[in-house]
């Protein structure tokens, strides 16, 4: 897979952050807090004006319980095809409407699925 464009990839991260805070239900001030991030810097990143570094993504991704990996994407720091599974698992784990038990299920036959196509 090739590079994605650095302008392209910030402004498809900051809109991926606002969507991931606005479905845990944070405020910017809330997940600044929490990922120990002035309130400005992020609101800069939401909006495309900023690339954080890894290590703030790493903090942002902490505070919304999603994997690291998948804002690693979103920034164009780690190409799609190195976590692709962990991006459906964490789809799986955000949807509101599943329960813990069927998202439990939902990944485990997810993960039976890949093992599969490994051994093919």
């Amino acid at each position: 897979m090739g590079k994605l464009n650095v302008q392209g990839a910030v402004g498809n991260l900051g809109e991926y952050l606002r969507e991931q805070r606005t479905q845990a239900q944070m405020s910017i001030r809330q997940l600044a807090e929490l990922a120990d991030v002035s309130n400005p810097y992020l609101s800069q990143i939401e909006r495309g004006l900023r690339k954080p570094s890894a290590e703030v993504l790493q903090q942002i991704a902490k505070a919304l319980r999603i994997s690291a990996e998948s804002l690693y994407v979103r920034a164009g720091i780690l190409d799609a095809e190195s976590s692709g599974q962990r991006m459906v698992e964490d789809a799986i784990d955000l949807d509101p409407i599943l329960t813990q038990r069927q998202k439990n299920a939902l990944r485990d036959i997810y993960r039976s699925f890949i093992a599969n196509q490994e051994e093919e």
